[in-house]
């Protein structure tokens, strides 16, 4: 029976391209560097089935044997002899200190789902103004109520939705480029569940002095909106918040667009 690495068991060592994993591909997204011009790479947001998350680069040079992947997210994948190098400072899609990479030796499979699990990790929002310094370089999901929404699309090259999210307090939120179609589009057709939850598999966010703002990323597409998703901690958020803040129920605090 073939070994497979745990995520966690990564470490750096050039010499070594055995590493053999089972994951769950669970992001993909194109990089663009500003200081060379090339690309677009990309990035893989990889989890197994401990949780564990680390990217995974593959280079425009080798794109097209991956071509069949770019649309294969939530999909079980085996990936082995691929390098391991150290994550780059900045901005980031997990915590690890490493980063996988591919090479024209590394071979991805997909296999069958290994299990269901999704890897979310919901941040409180009273969480947010006391993450540290360091946390800021990678996403963290959150969910809310949505109410108060302004759509701003009168300027074609600078759409912008605001909106507030709510749990017991409420956080000004700010989507714009891209995102804030993607918003519209997501809260237009959310269905009928009943009252607006919402997560943000990544969020960027900006402290101010009185209050929070989170703004989604307008480069790439890591950010992601889930209205009502059908995940057992947003249900349990919607069947506890929502019976029983006032304010969540007062009539018009949640708009239509």
């Amino acid at each position: 029976m073939a070994h497979y690495n745990r995520l966690s068991e990564v470490v750096y060592d050039k010499k070594l391209m055995c590493w053999r994993f089972r994951v769950k591909i669970r992001r993909i997204y194109p990089f663009y560097s500003y200081v060379t011009g090339n690309g677009p790479h990309w990035v893989y947001v990889l989890a197994d089935e401990d949780g564990t998350k680390m990217e995974m680069t593959i280079y425009d040079v080798y794109g097209d044997r991956y071509r069949s992947l770019e649309k294969q997210e939530r999909k079980y994948v085996e990936i082995f002899r691929v390098e391991v190098g150290h994550a780059y400072s900045g901005f980031k899609a997990s915590k690890s200190p490493f980063r996988l990479t591919a090479t024209s030796d590394t071979q991805v499979h997909i296999i069958d789902p290994l299990n269901n699990r999704l890897y979310f990790d919901f941040k409180s929002i009273h969480e947010i103004p006391h993450i540290s310094n360091m946390d800021k370089n990678y996403p963290i999901d959150t969910m809310g109520v949505v109410f108060n929404t302004e759509a701003h699309f009168d300027d074609p090259e600078r759409p912008k939705m605001v909106f507030y999210i709510r749990d017991n307090i409420q956080i000004k939120c700010v989507a714009t480029g891209h995102h804030a179609y993607v918003f519209r589009e997501g809260f237009q057709n959310r269905g009928d569940r009943g009252e607006l939850s919402k997560t943000f598999p990544k969020v960027i966010y900006t402290c101010y002095v009185g209050h929070i703002e989170l703004w989604l990323e307008t480069k790439g597409v890591l950010s992601d909106f889930r209205f009502n998703p059908l995940l057992p901690k947003v249900e349990e958020f919607r069947h506890s918040l929502l019976r029983s803040d006032p304010y969540v129920q007062r009539p018009g605090a949640i708009r239509h667009l």
